[in-house]
């Protein structure tokens, strides 16, 4: 009986150490999608910005050209 349990013991310390290996593995998985979601949202502000920007100096020039 002494042997069912420790086999029983050691059935379960594996399964909770393959959990916790598939937590882990799920959560760097989530950080670096989450880190490549903000690199995008980063990258289009700054073209955002980057299109505002000249649109105003076109504004700009075609108001100076008109008058």
């Amino acid at each position: 009986m002494a042997s069912n349990r420790m086999q029983a013991e050691a059935a379960r310390l594996r399964a909770q150490e393959k959990f916790a290996k598939a937590a882990n593995r799920e959560k760097d998985a989530l950080t670096k999608r989450d880190k490549a979601f903000a690199a995008v949202i980063s990258k289009t502000a700054g073209l955002r910005s980057l299109r505002l920007a000249k649109e105003a100096a076109d504004k700009e020039a075609a108001d100076k050209a008109a008058s």
